[in-house]
């Protein structure tokens, strides 16, 4: 980020943004995307997040900042990455290896910018509310189409809720727009979640243990904000659909679904769906590139038998099930 932007914090959560007028740090803007809510969508990944999740599939959208990455299987050897950069922070190395100084490299994207074989990538970059809504305008017809709309995923957008609420409220009051989602791990604090929540159609809600001290223990936060936030949506009425990380050791039993069955059936009032999200190892080779270790390495994917029995054990709770969102 240049220097001579100002930082603020958003929200209780200590992810930073620009303070000088509506900016976002997004680190990606997928169209066509029919996983994040009904119908076709456009997803919009706030990078930023207040959870470490040890299974994380996106370890890019962790950190509340621009990140520089070199993927070394697309490096072509041109080294015009080296003559690119105004801060002499990229080095050779044996092997045609690039090295970043993190000391001196300010991820102005420059090096990112001229490599002809993208591999050195720019993760995270400053959008304003105008940039990001004439992305997502492009696919307006297919949204009319099919019911879809536009989704704030992430990291987790309630990290950067001022950009959040006025990125939804101009798309959806002042541009016309179709439905609103935002997925959530719902750790923010109260008022932060309802200056939002008031342009939202449908609320994606990460439930991931109902036991605080094991939630804290794989996520590096307990649970009792989450959950208490989730009462408050349902009890003001909000669509909510609960999502699940089906985690093999962690929430796989059936006491831990059942316990989220019946928290759902007794303090979450409308709310009858659970979306069921099997653990995959497709993130992994993303830690390599951060340089981050993967704390489930060598974990192998649930199988069907596995999935299908979590599921049974949500349906005789009387669940709603979809498994994969």
């Amino acid at each position: 980020m240049p220097k001579s932007a100002s930082i603020s914090m958003s929200g209780s959560t200590g992810i930073p943004y620009r303070k000088s007028g509506p900016q976002g740090l997004i680190f990606d803007i997928r169209p066509y995307s029919i996983h994040d809510g009904p119908g076709v969508r456009t997803t919009v990944f706030f990078k930023g997040c207040p959870l470490t999740c040890r299974w994380c599939c996106n370890p890019e959208s962790q950190a509340g900042k621009p990140e520089l990455v070199w993927v070394r299987e697309r490096c072509l050897g041109c080294d015009l990455c080296l003559a690119a950069c105004p801060r002499d922070a990229l080095h050779p190395a044996a092997a045609g290896v690039k090295v970043i100084d993190s000391q001196r490299c300010d991820r102005c994207g420059q090096c990112a910018e001229r490599c002809p074989g993208e591999a050195l990538n720019l993760i995270g970059r400053w959008r304003t509310v105008d940039e990001v809504l004439a992305e997502v305008a492009r696919d307006a017809l297919y949204f009319e189409a099919s019911g879809g709309g536009l989704t704030l995923s992430g990291g987790e957008p309630l990290a950067q809720a001022d950009f959040a609420a006025e990125l939804l409220r101009r798309y959806k009051h002042e541009e016309k727009g179709a439905h609103t989602a935002v997925e959530t791990c719902g750790f923010v604090e109260w008022p932060v979640l309802a200056q939002v929540a008031a342009h939202v159609d449908l609320f994606l809600y990460d439930i991931k243990h109902m036991d605080p001290a094991e939630h804290l223990r794989l996520t590096g936060r307990d649970n009792r904000l989450i959950l208490d936030n989730a009462r408050r949506l349902a009890h003001a009425g909000r669509a909510l659909v609960i999502r699940v990380p089906l985690i093999a050791g962690f929430n796989d039993s059936r006491e831990a679904l059942e316990a989220i069955a019946g928290f759902i059936r007794s303090s979450l009032p409308g709310v009858h769906r659970i979306d069921l999200l099997p653990y995959h190892r497709l993130g992994e080779p993303k830690y390599r590139r951060l340089g981050k270790d993967y704390a489930l390495k060598g974990e192998p994917a649930l199988t069907s038998e596995q999935v299908a029995q979590a599921r049974e054990t949500l349906e005789a709770q009387g669940i709603e099930v979809a498994v994969g969102g």
